[in-house]
């Protein structure tokens, strides 16, 4: 359970790196309604901070619970 967290957080937060610098380069602002492209950027990019933290929630978790 621990190594698919590591890995889905590890995954995630690639993405979630590749979207901000996509994001910080176009020019795309979250609180604009633009274009269809730039809402699905800007849904990507929140969707990925929700996998982001419950994944390195458990990560943590899998560490603390092995030690003991």
């Amino acid at each position: 359970m621990q190594k698919i967290a590591t890995k889905v957080f590890i995954c995630a937060s690639v993405l979630f790196g590749i979207l901000g610098i996509f994001m910080a380069m176009s020019g795309i602002d979250p609180d604009n309604n633009g274009s269809t492209l730039q809402q699905i950027v800007g849904k990507l990019f929140l969707s990925t901070i929700f996998v982001i933290l419950p994944s390195f929630a458990l990560s943590i978790a899998g560490k603390y619970l092995k030690s003991k």
